[in-house]
């Protein structure tokens, strides 16, 4: 199977995703600003800044042309960072913007209409921010945002066999506590495989019983 592709790969969530399907046997694509492995053998690197469309079109062009179309493709990528209303400057908010939202869109676009050509796929954003924070304005506004762009590609492409998801994490992620990235993983892996009758628009990992 062509594998999965993991854009905004870092050391927490994107480094859990990335392990949790290579276990189960999938290719493995990490797209980011380093280009790095994580630590991780038998993965394909792409370097590109999630905020530059023609960067990551093309790293996922060379994702697609070494690993074919991918059977999941996950955006993680995100600026977090406080900033409240008093003090918005509109070119950080636009840069947020770029990286957490229009990002996703991109990624959307490049990758989504193959896997309906195709009949299947996943495609899973990385949310959070359940209710809006005054303290963390850009990020309130960016993950609304994924939101709205997974709502669309539902309406526009599951009915040829794309589940569209997103996994919101209501807290800090951080290992051995209740918002554990291998714990989270475990999300993206349940919503890929999830039979089509069963498909979930959004999971919520609030930390309790999870």
């Amino acid at each position: 199977m062509p594998g999965a592709v993991i854009v905004g790969s870092g050391p927490g969530i994107g480094r859990s995703v990335a392990r949790r399907f290579a276990k189960e046997g999938l290719e493995v694509g990490l797209v980011s600003r380093s280009g790095g492995d994580l630590g991780l053998g038998g993965v394909r690197t792409y370097r590109a800044d999630c905020g530059d469309e023609s960067e990551l079109r093309a790293a996922l062009d060379a994702a697609a042309g070494e690993m074919g179309t991918p059977d999941v493709v996950v955006y993680n990528a995100a600026i977090i960072r406080p900033d409240t209303l008093r003090e918005v400057d509109a070119r950080a908010q636009l840069g947020a913007w770029s990286v957490n939202v229009v990002g996703a869109l991109v990624t959307a676009s490049q990758v989504v209409p193959a896997m309906a050509r195709r009949g299947s796929g996943t495609f899973l954003v990385t949310g959070g921010m359940p209710e809006p924070k005054a303290a963390y304005v850009s990020l309130s506004l960016g993950k609304a945002g994924v939101r709205a762009v997974v709502a669309m590609v539902d309406e526009e492409f599951g009915p040829s066999g794309v589940h569209a998801a997103s996994v919101t994490v209501a807290g800090a992620v951080a290992p051995g506590t209740a918002f554990d990235p291998d714990d989270i993983a475990e999300h993206y892996w349940r919503l890929h495989v999830q039979p089509r009758q069963a498909w979930e628009r959004e999971v919520v990992h609030a930390g309790t019983g999870q």
